[in-house]
């Protein structure tokens, strides 16, 4: 499962938007127009697949879903630009995908705000007068993912979902299983005692998310190239932390509930859904309304996705991580009192 969920999540999922399809209507045919259009033909971001002969045809072509954006470039296109006045082009862009409709139409604001200033600067040149120097310079320099990988942002994170799978999913059905089996009295009748019961249960689910710790982060670091700059005997201790924060978590379930679908139902609803929506992996917190951020407050999820962000691609040390450590570890020790104390190690 680690293994498939990485490669479902590091090659499915993205938010780069590269190469989208984009079907072009010139009605003009001009040297100018020509010229516009190679603005977004040379771009990384469109592929022109069709050049369209109306607008029937534009319509049909967007409805059926072969591409998100259609540009009509009117007759006078040409003619207006060389008389120095301002011509008007038509973007129709598919909104059924708002976020994708959004960054399409930046992509193509961009585009023509650089054919702009092209055009006028060789109008300045054409007068005689000298290119203005732009008043402003911006070097931009992306810190800590370089590249603007969506992957990078994606892995890290679906560690946690890899350890909430294992802590909650699956240490949620141990009690349970137990007593739907009937062999819960067995064990009841042993001298053991229930610390020890409750210790011999979740010990090798334990030692199977670290095992799966190790896989992902090799399958990210080496097989997807997500950068590692931050020390694994950091990212280790603070997964066991995590770990036992799911284990409580999924005993506590299975604790409560008295059948399995029950407990996978309970175990899917508070803890693998929050991990994957409200965590900070997915979506991010602060674009979230502010009832549902204070809610994220009460969910380990959310300090370690954000734990495993900074040591992957910051490369931060304890002393900035200090805080979501300790929070994990209160909540470890509270998940595990709590689920000490439900627990009856006898017959009911």
């Amino acid at each position: 499962m680690p293994a498939i969920l990485m490669l479902l999540f590091g090659y499915a999922v993205t938010l780069d938007v590269k190469k989208v399809p984009m079907a072009i209507l010139n009605y003009d045919q001009g040297q100018e127009s020509l010229s516009f259009v190679h603005q977004f033909s040379g771009s990384p971001y469109f592929d022109l697949p069709a050049f369209l002969r109306n607008r029937e045809e534009l319509y049909h072509w967007i409805d059926r879903g072969k591409g998100k954006v259609g540009l009509v470039i009117p007759s006078d296109f040409s003619k207006l630009l060389k008389a120095g006045r301002k011509a008007s082009v038509q973007v129709i862009i598919d909104g059924t995908d708002s976020n994708t409709a959004n960054i399409i139409l930046s992509y193509i604001q961009i585009i023509t705000q650089q054919y702009n200033q092209e055009k006028t600067l060789l109008k300045i040149e054409r007068l005689g007068k000298k290119r203005p120097d732009p008043p402003i310079e911006g070097r931009v320099r992306v810190w800590f993912n370089e590249e603007l990988e969506s992957k990078n942002y994606f892995i890290p994170g679906l560690v946690a979902v890899i350890m909430s799978i294992i802590g909650v999913l699956l240490t949620g059905q141990v009690i349970v299983r137990e007593w739907e089996r009937g062999t819960m009295e067995l064990l009841i009748s042993t001298p053991i005692q229930k610390e020890e019961l409750l210790l011999g249960k979740l010990l090798p689910y334990f030692f199977i998310g670290l095992l799966d710790l190790c896989l992902a982060f090799l399958m990210g670091r080496w097989f997807f190239k997500v950068p590692f700059r931050g020390s694994f005997l950091l990212l280790l201790s603070i997964s066991c932390l995590y770990l036992i924060v799911a284990l409580a978590l999924g005993l506590f379930i299975s604790t409560v509930a008295r059948t399995q679908i029950f407990a996978n139902q309970l175990a899917m609803v508070i803890g693998f859904l929050p991990t994957f929506l409200l965590s900070g992996f997915t979506f991010v917190i602060s674009n979230m309304p502010v009832w549902l951020q204070v809610i994220t407050y009460g969910i380990a999820p959310r300090y370690y996705v954000s734990i495993l962000k900074e040591i992957f691609l910051k490369g931060s040390d304890l002393s900035l991580l200090y805080k979501e450590m300790l929070v994990l570890i209160g909540m470890g020790i509270a998940g595990l009192s709590m689920a000490i104390k439900i627990f009856k190690k006898e017959l009911k």
